[in-house]
């Protein structure tokens, strides 16, 4: 396993360190010198200092296992030791046979992937940590691993983006591969239909009928002003604002349209002068 002095000092940390302070410091250095994370420029070191991590992140844990007598004698028959994987403590243990027996791909692994409206309008880049198992010297382990993933603007919820052989390992199977799917998080003010947007505003009922302006701010940040004169804003009327919904993936410049649904907030009950009121102004407009 090589020096475990050497691995402790790859990861910053002293020899003394708990599995929480290898592990803590492990997620923070993979999500420093990912690859993805950094320019043409600086791969080249970025992939070589990505691996030692690994690799040292992998050996203490492989230590620390056997360290703790998992790999010695079970003292239940030679037969039923052979019979079981060692695995890290927190793992429970798998048979050779079941793992042997399944000599394909492994299932596919599921993760989701949460973005808000805002990072689905403008387009990200998130770093997502999970754990999978990996193959060490024979050994199964459960690592935490970390993938950059490049968001596009106008993604959708249920988009899916796979990684080749980047999930669960077995012995003699093929690497899983791995699926993030988007899961869109739900937004104060917006809701998305398709590639537009749909605002809900709520307008008194004295202003839908003699004119409103109001103010606010678009998925993209710009804040815009709305005025009504001459329009009467009955239940259900809708504007639609062309162009200001969500962007069209693949289409560059393309994007859905606003629509503002506006309800009409009614008074919970009128005295008869203001009745009389109301019928004299209808009565003298129609």
């Amino acid at each position: 396993m090589g020096n475990p002095n050497a691995f402790y000092e790859v990861l910053g940390i002293p020899n003394n360190s708990s599995s929480d302070e290898i592990r803590k410091a492990y997620k923070a250095l993979v999500k420093k010198w990912h690859p993805d994370k950094h320019p043409p420029s600086s791969k080249p070191e970025a992939e070589a200092r990505f691996k030692s991590i690994t690799q040292a992140y992998e050996a203490l844990h492989v230590r620390d296992f056997n360290s703790s007598g998992a790999g010695s004698e079970c003292g239940v028959g030679e037969s039923i030791c052979r019979r079981r994987t060692p695995l890290s403590p927190s793992m429970t243990t798998v048979p050779n046979a079941a793992v042997g027996s399944y000599s394909g791909k492994l299932p596919l692994m599921e993760k989701k992937l949460e973005c808000t409206l805002e990072e689905l309008f403008h387009g990200c880049k998130k770093t997502i940590f999970f754990k999978r198992d990996v193959v060490v010297d024979g050994v199964v382990l459960t690592r935490e691993d970390a993938q950059t993933i490049v968001v596009k603007p106008g993604w959708k919820k249920g988009t899916k983006i796979t990684f080749e052989g980047r999930g669960n390992e077995r012995p003699g199977c093929r690497p899983a591969d791995i699926v993030f799917f988007i899961s869109e998080k739900d937004h104060p003010h917006f809701k998305r239909v398709g590639d537009d947007l749909v605002l809900k505003v709520h307008v008194p009922l004295v202003n839908s009928l003699t004119g409103w302006t109001f103010s606010f701010r678009l998925i993209g940040g710009e804040k815009t002003t709305i005025s009504f004169r001459d329009e009467i804003i009955y239940p259900g009327y809708e504007k639609v604002i062309k162009g200001q919904g969500m962007p069209l993936v693949g289409q560059k410049g393309v994007r859905g349209d606003l629509r503002i649904n506006f309800h009409v907030r009614f008074p919970h009950r009128l005295s008869d002068e203001q009745r009389s009121q109301i019928a004299k102004i209808l009565n003298e407009s129609s």
